[in-house]
């Protein structure tokens, strides 16, 4: 949503009046919204988030100014009320300032000192609302990557533009492959901002009609539709004050993403089937596995919502291309899924390591997630070894670790190695010295010549690695 934007109620029961005001507030940086009688102002200072009510003191109904700024108050002490009057009185205005009313006007109204007002008393609003969030999040300090981990430079990198953009409202753009962990990221961002204790809701745009998308975004009110069979709620006012996740937003048609981007500029909802507004403020991250810039060039996605949500920009990388966080990773998600599952299963052998290490995991973190689930389900040591592993990943024919010395305490190492018997495809014809030399040139590579780590994947010593780089004038 648009950041630094406070939310402003016209209430006025002439139509034209209230519709008048609204468009003299369009010079600000404001959202502004009309409605014309009490009880649908009642109805939203009650239940959404508004910083100013400029109200009319007579509404021609059972409520009036008066009613509206005491049921503000009573609801959300921060919003601030100014009252509109053709017949101020010196009683009135007193009455009015002391139940809370931040100023009033007197009809015909002078634009300029309406504008004046409604910046100040904004302004006012809104440092209360982030002295108040602050405050709600004393116990939330530090920056909590809860599930996102890694060394590599690329990932340190991200989390420094987290630690910067998860406090504000600003809205970001996660890019990368299927099962990177854009999900985990956007929570990540939740859960350090002043949102985090309000709703977190992620909706995947691939696969859903447009009518079906509308209705989860947007909402619907009964008979709107075949199947309505009474009103429903969409996800931006469920996720209001909080956080919506718009996944896989690449896959969302065309006609969609001109209603999705005309309510990220308003912050305002109108649901299918209804005339009705409401505000809402969420903040937005989205996230795709497309190239949206190549989609723009073919007239698949829109330009103006493009910049609209690349706030900020985070692309992730491939988990082939980190695979020195592998060690890491897996030994989150075996202590996680041992804990979830009751198992025993306490670690995994250096073999069985360097096999997944060498793997290069098309699925990304989902899938070495899921495959290690399944191992600590199925394996029945205290450690997951080589026979645990899943066929279409032991058996692929990448250069083996197993041709170097492996770690005489594992299990294999007893058994003889275990893989040997295994081909090497297109390896065969090489020498054992020339396969063991590119499998060290190799694993130095990928851990940006980390030697303890390489050592770790390669499943042998630190010692025996120095001494063969040395023996390989590497």
């Amino acid at each position: 949503m648009n950041e630094e934007k406070s939310v402003i109620l016209v209430v006025d029961d002439e139509r034209d009046h209230a519709d008048g005001i609204v468009e003299s507030l369009e010079k600000l940086p404001v959202k502004a919204v009309a409605v014309y009688n009490g009880k649908d102002a009642l109805e939203i200072v009650r239940n959404q988030q508004v910083d100013v009510v400029v109200t009319d003191l007579k509404l021609g109904s059972n409520f009036d100014g008066l009613a509206i700024l005491e049921e503000a108050k009573k609801h959300n002490s921060r919003t601030e009320v100014i009252l509109i009057t053709a017949y101020a009185t010196i009683d009135t205005c007193k009455q009015a300032l002391r139940r809370g009313a931040y100023d009033y006007l007197v009809k015909p109204i002078d634009i300029d000192q309406l504008r004046t007002l409604v910046s100040q008393a904004g302004r006012k609003a809104s440092d209360a609302y982030v002295r108040q969030a602050k405050d709600d999040k004393t116990d939330q300090e530090e920056f909590e990557f809860k599930g996102v981990r890694g060394t590599n430079p690329a990932i340190k990198g991200i989390f420094d533009v987290l630690r910067r953009v998860a406090p504000t409202n600003i809205s970001v753009l996660i890019e990368g492959e299927s099962g990177t962990g854009k999900e985990l990221l956007a929570r990540a961002i939740h859960n350090n901002s002043p949102r985090w204790n309000k709703p977190f809701r992620p909706i995947n745009c691939a696969g859903l009609t447009e009518t079906l998308l509308e209705s989860e975004l947007f909402g619907h009110v009964k008979g709107a539709f075949t199947g309505a069979a009474g009103d429903r709620k969409g996800l931006f006012e469920i996720a209001d004050k909080g956080t919506l996740l718009l996944d896989e937003i690449g896959d969302m048609p065309l006609n969609m993403q001109a209603k999705l981007l005309r309510v990220i500029e308003d912050g305002v909802v109108i649901p299918v089937g209804s005339n009705k507004p409401t505000i809402v403020d969420v903040r937005i991250i989205s996230a795709t596995n497309h190239d949206l810039t190549k989609l723009i060039e073919e007239k698949k996605f829109r330009q103006d919502l493009y910049f609209r949500i690349k706030g900020v920009n985070i692309a992730l990388p491939a988990l082939r291309e980190r695979t020195e966080d592998i060690p890491a990773l897996v030994e989150f998600f075996l202590s996680q899924a041992a804990s979830e599952t009751g198992s025993k299963v306490a670690g995994i052998t250096d073999t069985a390591m360097a096999a997944l290490c060498s793997f290069d995991w098309p699925g990304n973190i989902r899938q070495l997630r899921n495959s290690v689930r399944t191992m600590v389900v199925m394996c029945d040591r205290d450690k997951i070894d080589m026979a645990d592993i899943p066929p279409e990943i032991a058996h692929r024919p990448q250069l083996p670790p197993f041709l170097l010395s492996p770690d005489p305490a594992s299990p294999d190492a007893r058994r003889g190695g275990g893989q040997e018997s295994r081909g090497v495809g297109p390896l065969a014809g090489m020498s054992l010295n020339e396969l063991e030399k590119q499998a060290i040139i190799e694993t130095l590579a990928k851990t940006k010549d980390n030697r303890e780590k390489a050592a770790k994947i390669l499943g042998i010593g630190e010692r025996t690695l120095y001494r063969k780089i040395k023996e390989y004038n590497l």
